[in-house]
């Protein structure tokens, strides 16, 4: 059954899936493939879980909140202007923060395939050669990059990526986001 629930000034509307899921004996519940592929819920990722005054479990996906949003705004513009080299971080869909010169260009656009998986390897890399890499989908540029996952609790929450097209990447740049990867998993474990 469809519901509206009012929370915090919004009216909230529920959508019924009609799914019914038992529980294990562990507790647990399996999230249907079709919704998981309609949230863009990935296989490891976080879920909020709530429970309202009418005693209902509510599943959110795990985002951000605006505090940390603001904080990475912040955190860019000073790694740009340390190095003067464009810098971004993402989550494990998008891209959450810019500095002001790329901004209108990558904010707020879901990531690559080839960044995803930097993701699910949590790996790390630095080109010290002009390479191709697709930073969104359907955008490819030629230049030097450093890419750096962001692991708070053991997971991959998102990377740093520093790039320029121009002019070669430095150990000092890769220091930069070696400290912010550090920095920003740290923060996302607290």
């Amino acid at each position: 059954m469809d519901a509206q629930y009012f929370i915090e000034g919004e009216v909230i509307f529920v959508k019924a899936t009609g799914v019914i899921r038992k529980i294990d004996d562990l507790g647990r519940i399996v999230i249907p493939k079709e919704i998981r592929n309609n949230l863009k819920i990935r296989n490891g990722e976080s879920i909020e879980i709530f429970i309202d005054n009418l005693d209902q479990i509510i599943l959110k996906k795990y985002s951000l909140d605006d505090d940390y949003k603001v904080m990475l705004a912040s955190y860019i513009s000073t790694i740009y202007d340390a190095s003067n080299h464009n810098v971004f971080i993402t989550d494990k869909h998008k891209i959450l923060s810019t500095n002001n010169e790329i901004k209108k260009d990558y904010e707020n656009y879901e990531i690559s395939n080839d960044l995803i998986k930097y993701i699910d390897n949590i790996k790390s890399t630095m080109s010290v050669q002009k390479k191709n890499i697709q930073i969104k989908n359907n955008n490819n540029i030629n230049c030097f990059y450093i890419i750096k996952p962001i692991i708070a609790s053991g997971e991959c929450m998102g990377l740093i990526v520093m790039f320029d097209e121009f002019e070669e990447l430095s150990a000092t740049d890769e220091l930069l986001t070696n400290i912010a990867s550090k920095f920003l998993g740290k923060y996302l474990e607290s």
